[in-house]
Formats: structure tokens, C-alpha cells, sequence
């Protein structure tokens, strides 16, 4: 019977090695949010016209909306007709002037409206993505969906995949749905192409959430 014992106690060991390893991973699991990102911080939004806001006034902008939820200081740096190789060059002038510890990257959309190749949207994109985290700022990347008439027409556009492929392979947070969402409302359109100001508005908030989920706005 004493051999028995032995066996007991390693037996037990192990159980206790087991949970301690469930704890630690709950434990961990509850820090992987990012640190909040107080009110007054530089916040840059790159995109094109959908970060411009064509079609509404400046205030109505899901950028100014942003900064109004949350306190940040946030630069519109939206150019309409901007392709992604077009705003990978203006960046390192906007990263230089405003010095964001945040940059919220909202392109794609002309590069497929002009059918551009894909795998250049993508180094781009990559390219954008380092030259952020080298400023030593965090990037965010907002899909923005794919134009597709039965998409507009049955309301329901979607992001395409390179930009979730994109983000697990950069690390980087990505929020995919919002912008065609929105889009895919025809109440929340101005035209074929933009949100009116309903629309930024729903985007503002959607953004705001996707944010307070990543842990940059804190509860």
C-alpha cells in the first residue's frame, strides 16, 4: 500500500500545476487590453474621403465626433481620391507635425474603386503600419469594404479579407465592420459613396466602441 502514495502525491502536484497554468492564462487573458490613451492625446486619422467627410461639414466628421467622445486631439488627415500609395507618402509629414501616440489608418477604398493590385494595397498598407510604430505611436486599421453592386443593392457590403489577413500578420488592431456597416444603410449614405451625417455619427460611435474594446478608451 505505501507505493500507492507516492504516486498520490504526484499525482496532486500535477492537478496543482494544471490550475495554477488556468489561473495564470485567466490572468493573463484579462491584461491583453492595451492601456487606456488619456484625454488631450494627439490622435491622427489617416484615410481618404471618408475620413474627410465629403458630403458634411467638418464637425460632423467621424474624426471630430471621435475627438468630441473622447477628449483626444484628434487631426483629420483625410484626403478625398487619396489611394493608399498617396497617403503612405504624406505620412511621415503628418506624423512629424503632430506627433500622435494614435493613428487611426482608413485606406483601400479608391485602390479598388481604381482596381489597383491588391498586393500593392497591402505593402502599403505595411509600410504605413511601420512607419507608425517607429514614431513610436499605435496603429489601428478601419477596413473599408468592398464595392459590390449586389453588396449595395441587398444592403450588405463587407470588408475583403487582406485587411484581417493583414492585421494578424502586423499584430495590429483591426476594426472591419464599421464602415461597411454604415455603408450598407442607404439612410446613412449622402451618395453612392459616403456616409451623410447620420452616418458619420453611427461611424463615430462604432469606432468609439471598437476602441473602448481594444482598451485605448478606458470604461
Amino acid at each position: 500500500m505505501d507505493t500507492l502514495f507516492p504516486a498520490s502525491r504526484n499525482s496532486f502536484r500535477q492537478l496543482l500545476l494544471l490550475l495554477s497554468a488556468i489561473v495564470l492564462l485567466a490572468a493573463c487573458g484579462k491584461d491583453d487590453k492595451e492601456a487606456a490613451i488619456p484625454p488631450g492625446s494627439q490622435v491622427l486619422a489617416l484615410g481618404d474621403s471618408l475620413t474627410e467627410g465629403v458630403g458634411v461639414k467638418s464637425e460632423e466628421a467621424w474624426p471630430g465626433l471621435l475627438a468630441a467622445r473622447t477628449g483626444w486631439e484628434v487631426a483629420n488627415g483625410g484626403v478625398s481620391g487619396d489611394t493608399s500609395a498617396a497617403a503612405l507618402k504624406r505620412l511621415p509629414s503628418l506624423l512629424e507635425q503632430h506627433s500622435p501616440v494614435l493613428v487611426l489608418v482608413t485606406l483601400g477604398g479608391n485602390d479598388m474603386l481604381r482596381h489597383l493590385p491588391q498586393q500593392e494595397t497591402v505593402a502599403n498598407l505595411e509600410r504605413m503600419i511601420a512607419l507608425v510604430r517607429a514614431h513610436g505611436a499605435k496603429p489601428v486599421l478601419l477596413a473599408t469594404p468592398q464595392p459590390s453592386i449586389a453588396g449595395a443593392v441587398f444592403q450588405h457590403l463587407s470588408a475583403p479579407d487582406f485587411y484581417r489577413e493583414l492585421a494578424e500578420a502586423q499584430q495590429v488592431p483591426l476594426i472591419e465592420d464599421a464602415m461597411a456597416d454604415v455603408l450598407s444603410d442607404p439612410q446613412l449614405k449622402a451618395d453612392q459613396l459616403h456616409p451623410n451625417a447620420a452616418g458619420h455619427a453611427l461611424l463615430a460611435e462604432k469606432i468609439h466602441e471598437e476602441l473602448q474594446a481594444i482598451g485605448y478608451i478606458g470604461h
